[in-house]
């Protein structure tokens, strides 16, 4: 799930922060992946969307958790990309551990296009396929990568010359001060 907030929501949602993570405490062991995307890198950055991955069983799992999440109930996101995850990488963010000192971290969606699937990169936090809820139709890929920039790291998720590439400044999510269950 990717949640694109709306224009001038960024107050309300601080405002949830609380609730959001309580929601989330229930989904612990089954996050793959969470986390905001940014206007940009720094404490000045706000918040333009929210990533979740989350490991559920179905579409009717998948439908509840996106839609009865605080920051959408309250009104928070503009757009709810909702699709089904095939983790290629087979490993969760927390997973990750060759952080590379000034590099920052991207959220990056194709869509449409079929494209070779990436190189392997040491860059690659989470990588995997994006399917239709039903899981039968192909949507197209995300990733989160470590980058030197926004470009560099679109550069990592090739996409055909009939596809859309977006990339987001994104950061590790999770209730401040709290260790993930994992």
């Amino acid at each position: 799930m990717y949640g694109r907030d709306r224009p001038g929501s960024f107050g309300l949602k601080m405002s949830l922060n609380g609730e959001h993570w309580s929601f989330m405490d229930g989904y612990g062991e089954l996050l793959v992946a969470r986390g905001p995307t940014l206007t940009g890198h720094g404490d000045d950055a706000e918040s333009t969307g929210s990533l979740h991955i989350v490991d559920l069983p179905d579409e009717e799992a998948a439908r509840t958790f996106a839609y009865e999440e605080p920051y959408y109930r309250a009104g928070v996101f503009e757009s709810v990309l909702l699709c089904r995850f095939h983790n290629v990488l087979g490993r969760t963010m927390w997973d990750f551990t060759e952080a590379v000192d000034g590099y920052g971290r991207f959220l990056v969606i194709t869509t449409g296009g079929s494209g070779p699937a990436p190189a392997p990169s040491k860059h690659l936090i989470v990588y995997g396929e994006l399917l239709s809820l039903d899981g039968e139709t192909r949507i197209g890929r995300a990733a989160m990568v470590e980058a030197p920039d926004r470009e560099a790291a679109a550069t990592l998720l090739p996409v055909g010359a009939d596809g859309r590439t977006e990339s987001h400044p994104w950061r590790f999510g999770g209730r401040p001060g709290k260790t993930p269950i994992k």
